[in-house]
């Protein structure tokens, strides 16, 4: 069994590239196959359902404020 070696790693670049290339790719196969997508706009806060004809309609809105970690600090 080999070793692998500190060099035999990818760099962070290529993970995020490879990641983003692979949520591409599921994103085109679901518009082929017609089926919707859902999307999150963090500016506006909101949940919105992706038809393959392009359409957006509002799914949902963020139920929460604050991250995780603040809600469990408050909570002990």
């Amino acid at each position: 069994m080999s070793k692998i070696e500190r060099n035999d790693y990818i760099s962070d670049e290529a993970v995020v590239k490879r990641a983003n290339e692979a949520v591409r790719i599921e994103l085109e196969k679901k518009k082929a196959m017609d089926i919707p997508v859902f999307i999150y706009d963090s500016e506006k806060q909101i949940i919105y359902q992706e038809n393959s004809d392009g359409t957006r309609v509002e799914a949902g809105k963020k139920l929460r404020k604050e991250r995780y970690s603040e809600r469990v600090a408050k909570k002990a």
